[in-house]
């Protein structure tokens, strides 16, 4: 990707954020755009930092681990969001890495990353997914557990910063969104990671505060 067609795509985007905030009547600078770069090398990533992005989101901690600390060396104030999904197992890893984690979904998720964020004494904000539209293969939380899972991490002293969802594909995710725009509300979550590159306009006008756009910044993978 070319610097300039880097700027246009992250000039579009965020036009496109803004529209959608004032017709909710929220200020755009309530969304955070996190720029999802999985599958995508450190030479179509420098592109968009040049043009000003700082926040990045990847789907796994082993393809992030491989070329973000080399590309926060030369970039500082880069954050980092892990979006997909997390084996207990690299708990530790996606803590030392990641400065937010968008899902949390089970209790013994909870457990790992409680025991990794002592350890590191590092304590990356969390977002739990939530299964919004009954697709257990996509992870996620079940809406009747919600309840107790919040209630596990913050018992495990982890920071709960909102809740995160995949709409189901194909169908009209706005009722999916306000779902989750009504649990945040139910359980004074203020954080809403919702919307993708197909859908990010109708989550902004629904209240997201983090999108997650891969596509439209980055253009088709391969």
């Amino acid at each position: 990707m070319q610097p300039d067609d880097a700027r246009h795509r992250l000039e579009s985007v965020r036009q496109e954020i803004a529209r959608a905030a004032k017709t909710a009547r929220r200020s755009p600078d309530a969304v955070t755009l996190i720029a999802v770069s999985k599958m995508h090398e450190a030479d179509a990533i420098r592109p968009l930092i040049t043009a000003g992005q700082r926040v990045f989101g990847e789907n796994r901690v082993q393809e992030a681990a491989a070329k973000w600390p080399a590309l926060r060396e030369a970039a500082p104030g880069i954050e980092l969001h892990l979006v997909g999904q997390l084996q207990s197992n690299k708990a530790e890893d996606a803590v030392a890495l990641f400065d937010a984690i968008h899902s949390l979904d089970r209790s013994s998720l909870v457990t790992a990353l409680a025991k990794a964020m002592d350890k590191a004494d590092r304590r990356p904000s969390c977002f739990v997914q939530v299964d919004i539209g009954n697709e257990p293969q996509k992870g996620g939380c079940a809406i009747a557990d919600l309840p107790a899972l919040l209630g596990e991490a913050r018992a495990a002293e982890i920071p709960v910063a909102g809740l995160m969802c995949v709409p189901p594909f194909g169908v009209e995710p706005a009722p999916y969104f306000a779902l989750l725009a009504k649990l945040g509300r139910d359980h004074g979550l203020a954080g809403l990671s919702m919307g993708m590159s197909g859908d990010f306009d109708t989550a902004v006008t629904l209240g997201a505060t983090h999108v997650r756009v891969g596509t439209a910044l980055f253009g088709a993978r391969a």
